[in-house]
């Protein structure tokens, strides 16, 4: 999961073979949100996702949480009550930022080639590179590492 600006905020690592939509609400969950001077908790007003999430459940935590979802509907597909049968083209589009988060990811050589085995190792592997990203966002002139 990232930010509108394409910094990751938190992941759930699952086995390669295993949808991500049961654990949507799991990742979700796992973005901390501030809490300045006791205001309440917020959540996003829209949250974008690829067709993988177009699924009843994910729709009604969403509408459970009120945030509105810009989720491509799936194609000649029993979408069936509770799920949105159409969306906002313009914020879908911004979706390229997810998939920019996604492939610089993967352009990280330890991520792409899973060199580490262990869960946890990778697990690992993900927060320094998650790290690694906001150092860069922090000072961009600074490109020797």
């Amino acid at each position: 999961m990232s930010d509108g600006a394409g910094l990751p905020l938190a992941f759930t690592l699952t086995p390669g073979q295993r949808h991500e939509a049961p654990v949507f609400e799991q990742t979700l969950r796992a973005v901390p949100l501030p809490n300045p001077r006791g205001r309440p908790r917020t959540r996003p007003k829209y949250l974008a996702g690829d067709k993988a999430y177009s699924y009843r459940p994910v729709f009604r935590y969403l509408r459970r949480c009120h945030i509105r979802p810009v989720i491509l509907p799936r194609t000649g597909g029993n979408m069936g009550r509770g799920c949105a049968q159409s969306f906002h083209t313009d914020l879908y589009r911004r979706r390229n930022v997810i998939e920019r988060c996604v492939g610089w990811l993967k352009g990280c050589r330890s991520m792409a080639t899973r060199q580490e085995k262990l869960a946890v190792n990778f697990a690992a592997m993900v927060k320094l590179a998650f790290i690694r990203q906001y150092l860069r966002t922090i000072s961009p002139s600074d490109r020797t590492w």
